[in-house]
């Protein structure tokens, strides 16, 4: 540590985001960047100051805070001693891709910085995007190929960070690697769940192509386990592969069979999201589900429920309100949530800056329709917990206008239907895809990585689980494997 004082010196600061007026007239990144020409409004040096504050702890507890074991202090040390190469390589030690959790991972390793018992942590998501991006802009990301190949042939299903982080790790290790993505694009909800303001598709892109060149093969508009035209069937996907990793995500969206479910107008968030990201890329004018005029509910308080509602804001929306039936989480950690666990605190994400209404403590009883068919509104009241379950709170009960409602409230698992029955795989009582202490799902060479066998998560563990199961299935495949594996099938997040 090159300066001991630099937490004492220096306060925690991040880039200013876009005006909001501004923003929300188009799809681009909430961030000001170097890359639109605005390197003065968050110089490179106050970048390095940022990193400066970073104490080198003898115990590093955002080691602990991160699955995948990033080596925070030392690439906060060279970021402020300007040595990029170096942080890079440090960097990509550990993660394969730090542009994505720079961007979208909600930074476990901050919650469990020191500097955090004084709130003020170390910006260290802001100081890994700018090492990554310094490192593009500087020819430092270089494709990688293996030196030798195994002759060996896996298949990696599903295209998003789990499925990445494997196919570039197996890919590496000499294997030849297929990765297969049912959608047209490769990317998985990197490419068309997460919304373009929070993450620009050409971030994604120019790491594919990296891949691209070091030899991993990507095949799109494939549903494999189909029986369509064009589509891969269960015996072809183990006939042409040695091995074969399902990454495909925890996909069934969670649903609220109340009342009213069956009217037109309401939809889970995915079926909303991916058309939001087609309009931003150009690819739609006019998306078949828009909140443009109308008045939009998001049901459900997460990051999923931030991106519909960012999203309603630049379509237009006339309204949006965000309901949880949760309680307001407190401004400071509350008693049983201590350092170093992750702060459950009230967070303001980039859309919320933007707009819209959030309530809380409330629960939907029905959804009203109109004379079409259509919803028209949401009954709701208020709830308070007792005895650790929900109960009505009498009296409360009241209309909430809405033509548009967004089933945000999270996911119950992987997709059963189609590969994980054909391939005959146990699910857990989770509902996710059973697996051994290896990543093996309960068929022979298959394994699974990422939401699909933890249930939904983070993307830092996404990326965690494709690197450690790449690990066993390059063990599989030759006996031994020098891989790393960060995480195991059953480790869980800093309690």
């Amino acid at each position: 540590m090159a300066d001991s004082t630099g937490f004492l010196k220096y306060e925690r600061a991040m880039p200013p985001r876009r005006p909001v007026d501004v923003r929300i007239l188009d799809w681009k990144d909430v961030y000001l960047s170097r890359q639109s020409g605005e390197d003065a409004v968050y110089p490179v040096a106050a970048l390095r100051q940022q990193a400066a504050r970073c104490m080198d702890c003898g115990i590093p507890f955002c080691h602990h805070g991160c699955p995948l074991g990033n080596l925070i202090p030392e690439w906060n040390d060279l970021a402020r001693r300007d040595d990029w190469r170096e942080a890079i390589e440090r960097l990509h030690a550990t993660n394969n891709f730090p542009e994505f959790t720079g961007k979208l991972c909600p930074a476990p390793c901050e919650g469990s910085c020191v500097l955090n018992l004084q709130d003020s942590p170390v910006t260290i998501k802001q100081i890994e995007w700018e090492i990554v991006d310094q490192a593009f802009e500087r020819g430092f990301v270089e494709p990688q190929a293996p030196a030798e190949r195994t002759g060996r042939k896996v298949a990696v299903v599903g295209s998003g960070p789990a499925g990445l982080a494997a196919a570039q790790q197996l890919t590496r290790a000499g294997h030849d690697v297929t990765v297969y993505e049912r959608a047209d694009r490769v990317g998985g909800l990197l490419r068309y769940g997460i919304p373009e303001f929070k993450m620009e598709k050409s971030v994604l892109d120019r790491r594919l192509d990296q891949m691209r060149a070091e030899g991993t093969r990507f095949v799109t508009g494939v549903e494999v386990g189909g029986s369509g035209e064009g589509d891969l069937s269960a015996e072809q996907l183990r006939g042409e592969h040695d091995a074969v990793v399902l990454a495909g995500g925890a996909t069934v969206g969670r649903d609220l069979p109340v009342p009213g479910r069956e009217l037109a107008g309401i939809h889970l968030a995915m079926e909303f999201l991916p058309f939001g990201n087609r309009q931003a890329l150009g690819e739609l004018d006019d998306p078949p589900i828009s909140a443009k005029g109308l008045d939009v509910v998001i049901i459900g308080g997460g990051d999923t429920g931030a991106d519909c509602l960012g999203t309603s804001h630049r379509q237009g929306a006339r309204s949006v309100t965000q309901l949880e039936i949760m309680p307001a989480p407190p401004d400071k950690r509350a008693e049983g949530n201590p350092w170093p666990t992750y702060p459950m605190i009230m967070r303001i994400s980039s859309a919320h800056e933007e707009g819209g209404e959030r309530l809380y403590s409330v629960n939907t009883e029905r959804f009203l329709g109109d004379d079409d068919g259509h919803v028209r509104a949401l009954l709701i009241h208020e709830v308070r917990r007792v005895e650790g379950r929900f109960e009505k709170v009498e009296g409360t009960e009241r209309e909430l206008p809405a033509q548009l409602v967004l089933l945000a409230m999270g996911f119950t698992g992987a997709q059963r239907e189609g590969l994980v029955e054909t391939l005959g795989l146990e699910l857990d009582a989770r509902g996710n895809v059973a697996r051994d202490g290896e990543f093996m799902a309960t068929v022979p060479g298959v394994f699974v990585a990422g939401d699909a066998g933890r249930g939904q998560s983070l993307i830092v563990w996404a990326i965690a689980e494709g690197r450690a199961a790449a690990g066993a299935v390059d063990a599989y495949l030759t006996g031994s494997s020098m891989l790393p594996r960060p995480v195991t099938p059953t480790a869980v997040a800093l309690r």
